[in-house]
């Protein structure tokens, strides 16, 4: 039995933590673990190297032992503290800890929230949404555009998001969940190409290692969920298998065109990829039934997670 769910999962940990997220969503930044994360990333990272290949890539390496040691060390005082004042404020914090790992209102809300300001301020307003849920740049994006980066947002954050850190929840406890959202985190922040490439490469590979069985865990949820919604299941598994291999990331593309092919929907980033090509291109109202989708997939991952923690004991 894991009572604190550090080392090991917590039925009661893991199901308050779900309750919260499904009825209160994500704390402010002020006060989520994940914020502070991003800060703190923020603050080593402005001092690190970036030029040339070497340095910046010994350096990310650091950055990514640091960040690993500086968010297990909090979390475990956090509760380890909490509970030596009592151990239900020892319960209380793990909960809150345990929450801040993974997000489903929070995701299927941004996308929501975005089409609400198109309809509500207009297509200026609804680009600066975007920024919630992705990095790619909404500056000139179209309706259909908005709506294609939402959607596989979706699809790709609900195992980025949803499943991979309740994979580690129940694989490693809290701990390695906390560390996933550390790898995750900083792929976010310095993952990518451009002046943090060399910085970011470690954090990159890693993240990709991390999310390989979660991302394929999260097209089988999808594939199951098109079922419940009544949805063509044979149409996303021939889109799955022909184009998950199309992204540039080894992770991406499988829920992403397992989302195409039951929406029926053209998936691209313009000169990278395209899924679902004989589909029509999405527009906004197709993110409610993405985000049905989501939600219904999400839900059995939890309901999934629930069983296995309860299994493990």
């Amino acid at each position: 039995m894991h009572e604190s769910g550090l080392t090991g999962p917590s039925l009661l940990v893991l199901a308050s933590a779900i309750a919260l997220d499904v009825v209160f969503g994500d704390a402010p930044n002020v006060g989520h673990p994940v914020a502070w994360l991003g800060r703190a990333i923020g603050a080593m990272r402005s001092g690190l190297p970036t030029e040339g290949t070497r340095a910046p890539f010994l350096a990310g390496i650091g950055l990514v032992l640091a960040s690993i040691l500086l968010a297990t060390a909090v979390t475990s005082c956090g509760v380890i503290g909490a509970t030596c004042v009592h151990p239900w404020v020892g319960f209380v914090a793990a909960v809150f800890f345990t929450k801040s790992t993974f997000a489903l209102r929070g995701l299927t809300g941004a996308a929501t929230a975005l089409v609400r300001t198109y309809r509500d301020q207009g297509l200026d307003a609804a680009r600066g949404r975007l920024s919630w849920l992705c990095s790619r740049d909404a500056s000139r994006l179209d309706e259909s555009g908005l709506a294609n980066g939402t959607i596989e947002s979706l699809a790709e954050n609900l195992s980025d998001s949803v499943v991979a850190p309740l994979c580690f929840y129940l694989c490693f406890g809290l701990l390695g969940a906390v560390v996933y959202r550390v790898l995750n985190t900083l792929d976010a922040m310095v993952g990518y190409r451009g002046r943090y490439e060399w910085l970011g490469k470690a954090s990159a590979r890693l993240d990709d290692v991390a999310n390989l069985l979660p991302a394929r865990i999260t097209a089988l949820l999808l594939a199951l969920s098109g079922g419940v919604l009544q949805m063509p299941v044979d149409r996303g598994v021939a889109t799955y298998r022909a184009d998950r291999r199309r992204t540039e990331s080894p992770n991406a593309g499988h829920p992403m065109s397992m989302a195409a092919g039951l929406l029926g929907l053209r998936l691209d980033k313009p000169g990278v990829y395209v899924l679902g090509a004989a589909f029509a291109p999405p527009a906004l109202d197709d993110v409610s039934r993405a985000t049905r989708l989501v939600w219904v997939a999400g839900a059995l991952a939890f309901a999934f997670s629930i069983i296995g923690a309860f299994a493990r004991g």
